[in-house]
């Protein structure tokens, strides 16, 4: 990814800027690199542009402060994510809430087959 990542994502804003260490983006759990993954690969697919996104989570930041939320950064990452998915038209509330039930039951599998046979998820009916 380095090299290729849009500079609008290295570079956001104080506000919402990636947590780093040393330099390099820190995660602290895998869930977080893979929901950091997800937004920059919809952008970098075209879905929709960065700004959409870093808007998103600006907004999410700033209500979040206010209230006086003690929610993590990639939990408020992914509060815009999920926001900006069903704005877009990409998934519906039903469809995402689905998506993440299935996701939750095989977090602590190494690959996106179903536990007991060679299925892809998406070969499974709901």
């Amino acid at each position: 990814m380095a090299g290729t990542t849009d500079r609008r994502i290295a570079d956001m804003d104080e506000q919402i800027a990636l947590p780093r260490k040393n330099g390099e983006l820190v995660f602290e759990a895998p869930w977080e690199a893979r929901v950091f993954g997800l937004a920059v690969a919809l952008n970098e697919s075209g879905y929709y542009p960065w700004r959409d996104f870093s808007q998103g989570l600006a907004a999410e930041t700033a209500t979040t402060e206010q209230e006086g939320s003690s929610s993590s950064y990639y939990e408020r990452w992914l509060a815009s994510l999920e926001k900006l998915v069903i704005a877009k038209g990409l998934m519906t509330r039903e469809e995402l809430e689905a998506w993440t039930a299935k996701q939750a039951l095989n977090e602590h599998d190494d690959h996106p087959h179903h536990p007991h046979d060679d299925r892809p998820l998406g070969e499974y009916e709901e």
